[in-house]
């Protein structure tokens, strides 16, 4: 039996896609991916120029594509505001927002506006995005979130929602990178809930790569300076690692495949969803939990001034 692969999306000539961290890595693949099935493809990057050097990529291996780049840092709020600002300014509609931009494990450092990274970018930046272009995402006939999840997500005994910044606990780097990546979960499911109740038209689903091998994971031993840390990480995605291309895939799926239905969650097929090819999967219970879901988006409303779907 054949195995699907992003050769087998529908074509989606008259679909918008915006991608956030479209670069590198998973985000790269996936908009190479939607691009290649005739989407409009937004690639959403903080940087500007790695943004234009992966746009001009993209554009040499598939000359038809349709392609935009545009700034956006997750870790500023001010930056978000005005990302959704100008693409409300010129667009009705946008079918697909694939929440990928992430980063993992790093040093304590904090956003612009004073939130620890990992939680500040993986789940609030993508938190106020979403709230500010669901307008846009209702418009669309079938509009999709896609959030971008980890395995990691199983490495935390839960949320600490009167600390979710790490103000007042001793910070550990891989505990807040799971704690993001459960938040990423809670998110999706309390978003899809919230959308059925108001009657709107867009679903949220998440998705996660197993272990695919990228730049992430050496994010955070380059900047701790920890040679030690880099040249393992590097060394276990070599032998364990399966590609960034393959670990796209459960994105590519979940965002423009017609059975995906809201609330899914896509990830690897293979041994323990290390690897292998999309189908769906289920997160640990933790992430089924409506009291602690609610609790999240109250405090992320808070946090981030965004307030959507009551």
């Amino acid at each position: 039996m054949a195995h699907w692969s992003p050769q087998d999306l529908p074509r989606l000539d008259n679909r918008c896609a915006i991608v956030t961290g479209a670069n590198s890595g998973l985000g790269y693949y996936t908009a190479r991916a939607l691009a290649a099935a005739g989407a409009e493809v937004i690639l959403a990057c903080r940087n500007a120029e790695r943004g234009e050097a992966a746009r001009a990529k993209l554009a040499a291996e598939l000359p038809q594509a349709r392609l935009q780049l545009q700034t956006l840092d997750l870790a500023d709020l001010d930056s978000v505001a005005a990302f959704a600002q100008s693409i409300a300014a010129e667009r009705e509609a946008i079918d697909i927002l694939c929440n990928n931009a992430g980063v993992m494990a790093l040093p304590l450092r904090r956003t612009a506006q004073g939130f620890e990274m990992q939680i500040g970018t993986n789940h609030l930046g993508h938190f106020a995005l979403t709230g500010r272009l669901l307008p846009l995402l209702n418009a669309a006939p079938a509009g999709r979130i896609v959030n971008t999840a980890s395995l990691a997500h199983r490495m935390t005994r839960g949320m600490d929602l009167d600390d979710l910044n790490w103000k007042h606990k001793r910070y550990a780097r891989w505990d807040a990178y799971g704690k993001s990546k459960l938040a990423n979960l809670l998110f999706t499911f309390e978003l899809e809930r919230r959308l059925r109740s108001h009657g709107q038209t867009a679903i949220a689903v998440a998705a996660h790569p197993g272990y695919a091998a990228t730049h992430l994971q050496a994010a955070g031993p380059e900047m701790s300076g920890s040679r030690l840390s880099l040249l393992a990480m590097n060394a276990a995605n070599a032998i364990f690692a399966q590609s960034a291309e393959q670990g796209a895939e459960p994105q590519i799926y979940a965002a423009a495949m017609p059975e995906v239905r809201g609330g899914d969650y896509w990830g690897p097929d293979g041994l323990r969803e290390l690897r292998g090819h999309p189908r769906r999967v289920r997160g640990r219970r933790a992430a089924y939990d409506t009291d602690v879901s609610a609790r999240l988006w109250d405090v992320s409303e808070s946090l981030t001034g965004v307030a959507y779907l009551g």
